[in-house]
């Protein structure tokens, strides 16, 4: 019989699935980071943050910022649970662990695996995501997890059946995970293609709860979209002029 994937929307069957994850625990990335990177503004401002990243994704961003380890399936260093736990330990004023760079849902067990360990050390755990998850897997999740930053790319379907998804889920995972921890929303802002999604994002959020923060992120060519032009910064400042009008908190990303 084929396995089965019940982790995200996608329900792959057979032993690999879309994202292409086949080994748990596999690291393509490992980095001590300001926690504003992430980006997470109002989550333990000032203090670093082990970040990890694996290989892989389940979605299929034709302008992917990091396509180099979340389109292929790499030959990283595999890591145990515990060897993390040693690495997080080892940091000065580390408040825990990202898990960050490519999609780290998709490399599910092993996520959980290390939040319980980290969790239970009284250290942080911090999901940067694309929020493209089934309910049942976050909510098992969501009680070891302190903060999340979540990428809502755009905020219509047929936006969202371009990369490969769908946008409900993603709408119902900033939901769920407002309840349960810190969160913050990016959107990365392509010219031509996802401008006039910002205001109504602003209003879907403001909804929810105005003081949830919005990073709007300027695009640069990458991946497929090499060929495209970078988004102009002012583009940004007047995106944010808009969210401001519903968030009390608004950040441009990656304009200087």
């Amino acid at each position: 019989m084929a396995k089965s994937c019940n982790i995200c929307p996608h329900n792959c069957q057979g032993d690999v699935g879309i994202c292409g994850v086949q080994e748990k625990g596999l690291i393509s990335s490992i980095a001590v980071d300001p926690i504003e990177k992430k980006p997470l503004y109002h989550f333990h401002p000032g203090r670093p943050i082990l970040s990890i990243g694996g290989f892989g994704c389940n979605l299929r961003c034709q302008f992917c910022q990091n396509h180099h380890i979340s389109m292929i399936q790499g030959r990283g260093q595999k890591l145990s649970p515990q060897e993390i736990l040693s690495m997080v330990k080892e940091i000065p004023n580390n408040i825990g662990i990202a898990y960050t760079y490519n999609e780290p849902l998709i490399n599910y067990d092993f996520v959980l695996d290390c939040a319980q360990l980290i969790h239970n050390a009284a250290y942080c755990n911090v999901l940067i995501t694309n929020g493209y998850i089934n309910r049942k897997p976050l909510e098992a999740l969501l009680p070891y997890v302190d903060a999340m930053n979540i990428d809502l790319k755009g905020f219509t379907e047929e936006f969202y059946n371009k990369l490969g998804g769908s946008l409900q889920p993603v709408l119902d995972s900033i939901s769920l995970a407002h309840k349960h921890c810190h969160i913050e929303v990016t959107t990365l802002v392509i010219p031509e293609e996802n401008e006039s999604h910002i205001e109504p994002i602003a209003q879907w959020l403001a909804a929810l709860d105005d003081s949830i923060p919005l990073h709007i992120s300027r695009f640069f060519p990458r991946y497929q979209y090499e060929g495209k032009e970078a988004t102009p910064p002012e583009t940004i400042y007047h995106l944010c002029d808009i969210a401001k009008k519903y968030l009390k908190n608004v950040h441009p990303g990656n304009v200087h």
